[in-house]
């Protein structure tokens, strides 16, 4: 009898162990990932050089096949000073847009400056004259919402810490978007995403 409860007793201690948080999942690693997500828009997506890439054609989103609520985001993307990109999270519907979503923005010269990138577009601004720009490198985004709470890292630094209700969970988009005044955008690659449920 003892024996059973001490089996017991740890099977409860390690399910414990797990409470507040899952695994990280592996959306993109290098080329390899798409078929985690559904082809959403006209864009091109395909793999090069180790990652999976939109440069051309309208524009679109890769989109995920299950929502999320609270989570953690790590995604390694690169984007041209003309790249309009981002990170859309918590979309009430698998088409990603402005008003069902929260857009984490990547377009260093956005007409709208303060929803640049760093912002959360019309959540949390970021100071202008910018700072905070991904144009012609490799970057890594941390995003984190947890309940009402959105952060927001770029390379490591806070572009975005704001609380907001609207959405509670939802699809995530990753997206290739228009250039200033319709013109074809810049290319964007993203070479690792991964998302752990909180």
């Amino acid at each position: 009898m003892k024996r059973i409860s001490t089996v017991v007793a740890a099977a409860a201690l390690a399910g414990c162990a797990n409470l507040g948080g899952g695994d990280w999942q592996t959306l993109i690693e290098g080329d390899r990932g798409m078929d985690n997500f559904n082809r959403v828009g006209g864009a091109n997506w395909h793999t090069q050089d180790g990652a999976i890439v939109a440069d051309h054609g309208k524009p679109g989103f890769l989109v995920t096949q299950q929502p999320y609520g609270d989570f953690e985001i790590r995604a390694e993307f690169f984007a041209q000073t003309d790249t309009n990109s981002g990170i859309f999270i918590r979309c009430s519907t698998p088409e990603p847009g402005g008003p069902t979503c929260y857009e984490v923005n990547v377009w260093d010269i956005r007409p709208e400056p303060k929803y640049a990138t760093g912002a959360i577009v019309d959540v949390a601004q970021v100071p202008v004259p910018l700072i905070y720009k991904a144009g012609g490198r490799w970057n890594t985004y941390e995003i984190t919402a947890r309940g009402s709470h959105l952060t927001v890292r770029l390379n490591g630094v806070v572009t975005a810490d704001v609380e907001d209700a609207k959405h509670s969970s939802g699809y995530i988009g990753l997206q290739y978007g228009p250039g200033v005044k319709g013109a074809e955008s810049g290319p964007i690659k993203w070479r690792k995403v991964q998302i752990r449920p909180l």
